[in-house]
Order: C-alpha cells, then structure tokens, then sequence
C-alpha cells in the first residue's frame, strides 16, 4: 500500500466528529469573525453579546479572533436584512438579535427581507422574564394604577419589547402605557427616567435592569410594578403578572403570541447556508460556552441570567410562532397599529 492510500485509508477510519473539528481548525485558524449586534452599544444586548463572543472565541477550533459591530435599528431587523442576504455563508458572520426580530415578518412586515425560519440559530443565552418599572417620583406606582392613570414610558423602537408590549398591554387589557420611541438604547432611556422625561420603561429584561441600573434598584429609586413572562422570575414573587390580567383565551393568545419571544430570550445566528459541518461546529461552540464556568462567573458579576435554550430548540419555538393562527396575528397586529396614540 503507498503512503498515500495508507493515509486516506486512516483518514476515512477517523469519526466524523473528529473530521469536522479538523476541517473547522484548518477553516478558523487566523480568521476574524465579525459579530453583528442588533442593538446599540451600552444596552444589555450588547453587553451580553460581547461576554458571549470572548467565549465563543475560545471553543471554536483555530482560535478565531472576534470583533464587534453594531447595527442598531427598526429592532434588529437592519442587522437581520444585512446577516440574511449579504453577510458571506461560510461562518464568519454571527449575529446577535433583539427577541422581537423572528416575529417582525408576521407583525413588522415592512422592510423585512428575511425568512427567520432559514436562518441558522446557535442557541440564545437565556429565557427572560421582563418587566415594567418606574422612577420612584412616577405618578403610577402599582400595576393597578394603569387602569385609571397614564404612564409614560421611554423605548428606542418599534419592534422591541420596550414598545410592542405595553403597546398590546393597552390595546388588549386596556392599561394606559404612552410610549415615547426614539431613543438610543436603555441606558439613554435611564437618564431621561431620571430627568423626569419619562416615568419609566414599559418592558425591559429583569436581568437588563440589574445590569445596568442594580445600585437605583437596591435603593427603591427604581420600581418594579409588573413582569411580563410566562412564569414568575424567583426575585420577584409577589410582583403582578400581565398575563395574569387577561379575562379570556382571546387575550391570552394575542399576549402568548407578543410575550412567547420571551422564551428564546437572547438568540445567536448564523446566516442560512452554511456548510452542515461548520454550522454544527459554531453550534457546538456555543453550547460549550453556555456550560463554561468562567462564562457563568462572569455573567454573574455583570448580572447576566444564563439560562441556555439551545439551537434546535430555538429553531422550533421560531417556527411554532411564525405559525400563530392568522386571526390571532391579525388582532395583535391591529394592536401595534395604535403605537402612535
């Protein structure tokens, strides 16, 4: 047998594992992966895509160096046009959503040239649970105030939680949120909170919160009068659910369908079309990174949950959503029609 066929003989005997590894070094190895952020520097997006991205760093084989760059805008849909349709399909692009992104195709049609059930998902970070909360000066100071008193709340744009909630709070449960938009990102919304510019934010992640205002909220500058979730967050037990306001099922599917993004919190992506191998290598990366303990240890200290959905499972929850009932989509995108009142 000649070297050559006694080579491609052990070649062929190695596990296919062992082979995409391979192929994944030898592919990675020198390379720069850009990681697009659907959101602006400074908000909690963006300081948990950057923990995840060092981390990352350091699971895929070849040791690829990363760097970041944001594209805030329309609720990471700029950032998702961009992934789907002119980043390069060969695992050098990753990119970091905003939760709202996968539905914008059903409720934000406009402007969206992305299909959210193609794209490759790597996992999300956690499942959130988000909340609306106050200034301690704000006119309304429990959830139940909203029914009688407005409360104005600061958000950066259509598309984010920070609008679409308490927007389907008002239309759905009749709860008297104003939204004012246009702001750069939460931690601008903070300082207009506590300028008096606002009163608060309509739904934000609890983990954001505590990431970037913790010292307010341990002196009761900052409120927490609701949480928005299918499930109670273990800090806040005796905090109202707006879920737990609805009268019938009508109201419950057309919250489901806003709040379900809950539950792939913090999602990570590739564009559609990578080679199997190389996509199951960044998968695999991710999912070891989520599992590091130094990973965890540091998003403790940033207050980041780590809670990890991985990528098939994230894949399914964007599928199931994207496949709500039509008469369901219709009253919830009716809903988002009053953003302007």
């Amino acid at each position: 047998m000649t070297f050559r066929a006694a080579l491609l003989c052990a070649l062929a005997c190695l596990p296919a594992p062992v082979l995409a590894q391979d192929e994944a070094a030898a592919f990675y190895k020198d390379k720069q992966i850009r990681m697009l952020v659907g959101s602006a520097a400074g908000s909690g997006y963006d300081i948990g895509a950057r923990l995840v991205a060092r981390y990352l760093a350091k699971h895929i084989p070849g040791n690829p160096t990363f760097i970041i760059q944001n594209q805030p805008g329309a609720a990471s849909i700029t950032m998702a046009n961009a992934l789907y349709n002119l980043a390069p399909k060969d695992g050098t692009v990753i990119g970091a959503a905003i939760n709202g992104m996968p539905t914008a195709p059903i409720l934000e049609p406009d402007g969206v040239r992305f299909d959210p059930t193609k794209f490759f998902w790597l996992g999300s970070v956690n499942r959130e649970v988000q909340t609306t909360y106050v200034w301690h000066t704000s006119p309304v100071l429990k959830l139940v105030d909203l029914y009688e008193k407005e409360l104005v709340v600061g958000a950066t744009a259509p598309g984010t939680t920070q609008v679409d909630f308490p927007v389907v709070a008002r239309a759905v449960l009749g709860l008297k949120y104003k939204v004012i938009s246009g702001y750069d990102g939460t931690a601008q919304i903070h300082k207009a909170m506590e300028m008096g510019e606002v009163h608060g934010m309509g739904s934000t992640a609890y983990s954001s919160l505590r990431a970037l205002a913790q010292k307010p909220l341990d002196e009761g500058k900052i409120k927490v009068i609701a949480q928005w979730g299918f499930r109670k967050h273990p800090d806040l037990p005796d905090t109202p659910a707006i879920m737990d306001l609805a009268k019938n099922d009508a109201d419950r599917q057309a919250l489901s369908l806003v709040i379900a993004r809950l539950e792939y919190g913090r999602p990570f992506l590739t564009p559609p079309g990578l080679p199997p191998a190389r996509a199951q290598t960044l998968r695999k990366a991710f999912d070891e990174a989520m599992a590091d303990k130094a990973f965890v240890e540091e998003a403790v200290k940033l207050n980041l949950e780590v809670l990890p959905v991985s990528g098939d499972e994230v894949a399914k929850l964007v599928r199931d959503v994207n496949a709500t009932p039509a008469e369901v989509v219709a009253r919830v995108r009716d809903a988002l029609k009053t953003r302007a009142q």
